[in-house]
Parts: structure tokens; sequence; C-alpha cells
């Protein structure tokens, strides 16, 4: 406490100096044109240059206007400093306040660069300020002589667990220190992952493998370090290894299984970055491989998140695992007053009308069977990026095909039927009798949509229905 007591006097003796009150008249002008300043260089950046947000460009604009700010109010601040010099005033808090902005103009470029080199997220732009906020602050803390009694006043600040004694300081401390671990850690597989990404000699699962790897190494190498610099004894986590693994046993089971699940699709390079795979009802090609699920983007754009045990336990086709070409089949039927034989040439004609449709394996039609509403024709064909989905190739070749056919005067029939009802006999007083056939008979014709088909008699007796329909002479289509 006689720490915190220190700073506080520290604080009040500063504020009963009337000099210092004539140098905050300089420094809160400063800050309001300082403010002007950038807010005007900002707007006339955003109307008058070109940023496509990408290269050397992007990066050099973008750290401009990090160090706009306070550059301007470090002029500002200096050119008070040189009035105040002039009259023979103290300028002692203007002479604190020049390495206070230059350093956090330093601080500022560089997390701004750091943070490029990660991949972008709204939760690392945040904490890009934050942690550039805490960093000027030890250091201003540092310059102005107040480190040693802030740490001192956060040190009394404590408790105690058992015979463990956990300061305010020190959880500080620790998060920093883990904070740096893992923001290092995730720094360097970053460019580790990119270095690999450069051989061509390493397969893309080989690369993957390798860089998750090198990801899980370096966490856990820069959680050890970080503990043991502040001085917790990395024995006392055998107690929490046995929690671990009763965790696993029974809550984080399904985690580990997926995280162990990722391993083996790497190793035994099944799935990889880019193939098209279908699992369940889920179509596209896998865009992402993580340390839990894949990514998989099917032709709307919409990513499936699919855990890695799922690919393990489940039946998944995958088009594109030995071989990246793959065959559709296009079904058409024709009617039988056509020849089959000019139907499929045309057909031939028509796969060309994609221009993804590959010429090796050639398209061929097969004539499959003789249908009840016509004859059952199939085009196939092989495409070489299953990626691009195959939707649009059989719209194209449909269309190619119907103009075709049109133009060959070939019809392509629907699906019928024609019930005649021709004659039903008598039931007990339903009808008069001169209105009763003598001949019952029922014939039902199977035909295309041009009326070609067999007519095929058959004798169903009679029933209400059928009375009525022969009483008002009903055709049934």
């Amino acid at each position: 406490m006689d720490a915190i007591y220190f700073l506080a006097e520290n604080i009040a003796s500063w504020g009963r100096q009337s000099d210092n009150w004539w140098q905050l008249a300089i420094i809160i002008p400063a800050l309001l044109a300082s403010w002007a300043v950038h807010h005007g260089l900002k707007r006339w950046l955003e109307l008058y240059t070109a940023d496509d947000g990408t290269g050397w460009r992007h990066l050099t604009l973008r750290s401009a206007m990090r160090i706009v700010w306070p550059l301007s109010l470090l002029f500002f601040v200096l050119v008070g400093r040189e009035v105040m010099a002039a009259r023979d005033l103290p300028h002692g808090l203007l002479d604190l306040a020049m390495p206070l902005l230059l350093s956090l103009a330093i601080i500022r470029i560089l997390l701004y660069m750091l943070r490029k080199s990660f991949a972008p997220s709204p939760a690392l732009k945040a904490g890009e300020n934050i942690l550039a906020t805490g960093i000027w602050l030890v250091v201003g803390l540092h310059l102005v002589g107040w480190l040693p009694a802030v740490r001192a006043g956060l040190d009394t600040l404590a408790l105690r667990v058992g015979q463990t004694r956990i300061s305010l300081l020190a959880a500080i401390e620790i998060t920093m220190l883990l904070g740096l671990a893992i923001v290092v850690a995730i720094w360097l597989s970053a460019l580790i992952e990119r270095r690999l990404h450069a051989f061509k000699y390493f397969s893309v699962t080989m690369q993957v493998g390798l860089a998750k790897f090198a990801k899980f190494l370096l966490i856990t190498i820069g959680l050890l370090v970080a503990l043991n610099l502040v001085g917790i004894d990395l024995t006392a986590f055998a107690v929490f290894g046995g929690a671990l693994g009763v965790g696993l046993g029974f809550g984080l089971q399904r985690i580990a299984s997926n995280f162990i699940s990722g391993f083996i699709l790497i190793m035994d390079n099944s799935v990889k970055p880019g193939d098209v795979i279908t699992v369940d009802d889920k179509y596209g090609w896998v865009e992402e491989m993580r340390a839990r699920y894949i990514v998989v983007r099917n032709r709307d754009g919409v990513d499936t998140l699919i855990p890695n045990e799922t690919l393990i336990t489940t039946q998944v086709i995958n088009w594109s695992y030995g071989d990246r070409n793959v065959r559709l089949k296009i079904p058409v039927q024709i009617s039988y007053d056509d020849d089959p034989e000019e139907a499929m040439a045309l057909m031939v004609q028509a796969a060309t009308a994609s221009e993804r449709v590959l010429a090796d394996p050639v398209p061929a039609v097969r004539l499959l069977a003789f249908a009840d509403s016509g004859i059952a024709l199939e085009l196939r064909v092989w495409i070489g990026d299953p990626e691009a989905g195959s939707g649009n190739v059989r719209s194209e070749i449909n269309i190619a095909i119907w103009r075709a056919f049109k133009e060959a005067g070939i019809t392509i029939p629907y699906p019928q039927r024609d019930l005649h009802l021709k004659s039903l006999p008598a039931a007990s007083g339903a009808l008069r009798p001169d209105l009763v056939p003598a001949d019952p008979v029922y014939t039902a014709t199977a035909g295309t949509g041009a009326g070609v088909g067999a007519g095929v008699d058959t004798d169903h007796g009679s029933s209400p229905v059928h009375q009525n329909r022969s009483k008002t002479g009903e055709t049934a289509a």
C-alpha cells in the first residue's frame, strides 16, 4: 500500500505545480489540431487514392495513417516547447510528451506490420489497438519513472490459495507472457506454412500435416516457456495431466477424436485440399483442412464444416481421388416413330456444346431400353473439373439436343395412358335396359405423346365408377 500512496502523492504534487497547467494549455490545442490533421488526411486518402486492399501500396498507406496522429501531435508539441523555451518558461512536461508520442508512433506501426503477417480477422484488428495501448502505457510509466511504484502497488493486491500467493501483478505478467508466446508461436507457424507451400516436392497433404504439427508444437513450447518464466513449477501439471486424461475419457473424447482423425486423413492422403467429395448429401470441394474439421464449399458458395471423425467413420465419395475426370450421364427418350441411329448421331454432336466436355474419352451414346413411352437413349460425356459443377454442362447439352431434335423432326415423348370405356354390363336397376350394350369390353391403350402405342383389351368387370363413365360416354386420359 505504501507504493500506492507514493504514486498518489506524486500525482497530487504534479497537479499543484502551476507551470504544468501552462504546458497543458499548449498540449490541449495541439491535440485538437492533430486530430483535425489526421481526419482531414484520412478523408483525402479515401477520396483521391486508389487502394485495392492488397500490396505494398495498401501497406504503406495504412501504416502512414497510424502514425499521422502521433507525429502531427509531436510536431505541435515541439513547436510549443520552442515557444516556452524562448520565453524561459518551464517545459518539462513537453519534454516528457515528445518521447511518449514518438514511442506511440513506433509501437503502432510495428504492431500493424505484425498484424498483417497473420490472417485478417476482426478480433485481430481489435487486439492490435488493445495491445498497442497496453505497451504504450508500460513505456509511458517507465519514461515517467512511475513503473516501479505501479509494480509494487499491483504486487500488494494478492490472495493466497493454499501455499501459493497469487498477486495481481503475477496475473498480469502471466497473461502477457502467455499471449506473447501464443502470438509468436502462431506467427512462426504461419511463416513455416508459407515456406512449406513454396516447396514443390511436398504434396498438399504433407504440407498441411507438417504445418499443423509445427503449429501445435510451437504453441506447446511457448506455453511451457511462459509458465517457466513466471516461476510456476511444471511438475505441478502432473495432476492436471491426470485430470485432462479423465476429461478426454468423458467429455472431450469427441474433440480428441476429431483432432486425431485430422492427422489420419493427412497421413493416408484420402482427402486433401482441392478434392471434390460427397459426404451424405453434402457435395463440394475441400477448401481447407483444420485441426477439428474440414471446410467443404458447394456451388452456391456455402461452406459446410464437416468434423474429421465423420470422414473416418462414414462413407465418403471422392470424385477426384485417383483421377479428376468424371463421367456425366444425360438420359433422353425419343418416339418409336423416329430413327434411333439418327438421334444418337445428333446427341454426339450436341456433346460439343459445352467447352468443359473432354475430347478424350470421346462422348458416347447408348440405347438402353425400349421403354413404355419411347426409346431410352443415354449420352455419356466426361469432364475434368468436377469442382465447377455439372448442372451447367447438362443444361448446355440438353439445349443443344433439343435444338438438334427440333430441326430433324425427332419427337421427345411424354408418358400417358388413354382409357377407352366402350361398354359396361347392367347392374341391378342402375341403368335403363335400352342403354346397356350386349357385349361389355374395357380397352386400355398406352402410348406416347404422339399417340403411338399398343392397345390392350382387359375385362375389369362392373363397378359403379365404370357404369357412370359408360353412361356419360366419358374418355379418361
